[in-house]
């Protein structure tokens, strides 16, 4: 039998361990609100990166009316500019300053909007990619990512023809405009570049104006550097003589004398005198924006990759055993009956007002991207989350245009309408109706995909964000015939593919015994395993060419 001072000694040890888990676990918070601060600085830096290598061309893009005037058009250079400056914020603002100039009117701009919504989704997509190294994270992590696409495309395959045939989000956004008397308010908070901005100021600074004037126009930004080199400046009026001729129109208010047979007056002159230079890394930089940008975009994705695997690391930790499961049953579990329909609801509140204080919906997004992967939020409840983000970046937009001056402040407003009111009809479309949720499904069955084969990731958004809308512009420009010729043959064959996937899992019997399955296909039709299988060879091939230059000739596809 242990005797009392044995039991004082083993009970002392327990309590000791005790006490250093708990410190540990404690001194683990500040890293984790560290690591997650600079995370968000790396998004950040990531957005500023491409718009330096891409913000002059976003703005050539928006600069072509002829291309905007076309809905479809407009749709994919929407998508192409926020992937480009990743930034839906950028390219909306851009959209609101063509229309309120009246260089963009707002039937063209609604599209455009649309592909911001889009382009926006890739960020969280491509965090998701970070946790490639745990299959089953993996497959959760880019499920919950795509829900965002999801969500997105099938909302714009609804109401971009619907939009087109009838006008229904100009007509609302034009009824709200008209029924309520705007007048121009504060500047939207920017709560998350307050605490942001110490840091990334340091780093890079961008005069986003730039971009803004190349959309416009105006020739002579095109030759401007994107980074910002003076950040105080003054505007100096002066007023001089000058010469000018006998045709001059003088009046009381603009007199003018002669002096040795030349005819004089007054004028005032404008000069923009620099005060104070930027102190950020590359202020007296010799580089090219584009320079500039790609250096940027390695170091930043880098940092991103960094803080995102030890988050995921630190959350791993403090997130087991009890813990975890208390925090998922918080998270995850529906109010009791009959109210339980009511927390899908309470989440979508949550995402737009967490949305709204950060002031990026990718911020929000690629957030909750590793909880979802680590199991902490389930994909059902990360899919309203994900459709309040969308509402909570659209009222940031609202209240910027409601900054806008007064003579540009109802166009501004009614485009920032038409972006709300898309979320919440797409909302009204997927969500209500359980049955009706498919980007929860879909993204499910891309999520078993890229975990299977990994390098589907990649090529879904190389085809989502790139090839496809490339190929659909291109489409666009050749003329409605030939998008249509080619357009509505693959729709309706993507249709029936669909349709008949549908009948193999639930209704087979309603089909023919040849079309209850696709194995009378060659295998490549209807199966990613032969293209995997071609890139493990390939992989493997080139992989020993290199440590092994004698194999190469064996290996004639790398």
């Amino acid at each position: 039998m242990p005797g009392t001072a044995d039991i004082a000694s083993s009970m002392s040890q327990t309590q000791a361990e005790r006490m250093r888990s708990v410190f540990i676990n404690v001194s683990k918070i500040p890293l984790l609100f560290l690591f997650l601060y600079m995370f968000v600085c790396s998004l950040d830096v990531l957005s500023s990166a491409f718009q330096l290598a891409g913000g002059k061309v976003a703005g050539d893009i928006f600069n072509d009316n002829a291309i905007l005037s076309n809905p479809v058009a407009g749709l994919v250079v929407g998508i192409l500019v926020t992937v480009l400056v990743q930034s839906s914020s950028t390219s909306t603002s851009i959209v609101v300053s063509l229309v309120s100039s009246g260089l963009l009117n707002v039937r063209s701009a609604i599209p455009i909007l649309m592909g911001s919504n889009i382009g926006t989704s890739v960020t969280n997509t491509i965090v998701a990619l970070m946790q490639a190294g745990e299959r089953d994270e993996f497959e959760r992590a880019f499920a919950g990512a795509t829900v965002h696409d999801c969500f997105n495309w099938l909302s714009v395959l609804v109401l971009l023809p619907l939009e087109a045939t009838t006008g229904l989000l100009r007509r609302l956004s034009q009824a709200v405009v008209d029924t309520f008397h705007i007048s121009s308010g504060d500047k939207a908070p920017e709560m998350l570049k307050v605490m942001t901005e110490p840091l990334t100021k340091l780093i890079i600074q961008l005069d986003k104006s730039v971009i803004t004037g190349i959309a416009m126009g105006d020739e002579a930004m095109s030759n401007r550097s994107l980074v910002r080199v003076w950040c105080k400046n003054h505007i100096l009026t002066s007023s001089v003589n000058v010469s000018v001729g006998d045709s001059f129109n003088c009046t009381s208010v603009q007199p003018c004398w002669q002096s040795n047979a030349t005819t004089w007056t007054t004028q005032n002159m404008t000069l923009l005198v620099n005060i104070e230079k930027c102190s950020h890394l590359f202020v007296d930089s010799w580089l090219s924006d584009l320079a500039v940008g790609l250096i940027l975009l390695a170091c930043s994705l880098l940092l991103l990759c960094t803080c995102l695997l030890l988050l995921v690391k630190l959350l791993n930790s403090l997130l087991q055993g009890q813990v975890a499961k208390a925090i998922q049953r918080i998270i995850n579990t529906d109010f009791p009956y009959p109210f339980g329909w009511l927390a899908g609801y309470l989440a979508i509140l949550v995402g737009a007002g967490m949305t709204f204080v950060v002031q990026s919906s990718s911020v929000f997004t690629s957030a909750i991207t590793p909880l979802i992967g680590i199991g902490v939020i389930s994909i059902e409840r990360a899919y309203p989350l994900t459709l309040g983000s969308n509402i909570g970046t659209t009222t940031t937009a609202i209240l910027a245009a409601l900054a806008s001056p007064g003579d540009k402040l109802a166009a501004a407003f009614q485009v920032a309408l038409c972006h709300f009111f898309f979320n919440i009809l797409g909302i009204l479309l997927w969500y209500p109706v359980p049955t009706t949720r498919l980007p929860i499904r879909m993204a499910r069955t891309l999520g078993q995909r890229t975990a299977k084969y990994r390098w589907f990731a990649v090529l879904y958004l190389l085809l989502c964000f790139l090839l496809l809308p490339s190929l659909v512009f291109a489409l666009s420009m050749a003329g409605w015939q030939i998008m249509a010729g080619v357009g509505v043959p693959f729709a309706a064959a993507l249709l029936l593919v669909s349709v008949v996937n549908m009948l193999q899992v639930h209704r087979p019997g309603c089909l023919p015994v040849r079309l209850q399955s696709w194995d009378f296909l060659p295998v490549w039709m209807h199966s990613l395993q032969p293209l995997d299988t071609l890139l493990t060879k390939v992989t493997l091939c080139c992989a020993k060419g290199a440590s092994e230059p004698d194999l190469i000739h064996n290996c004639y596809i790398c």
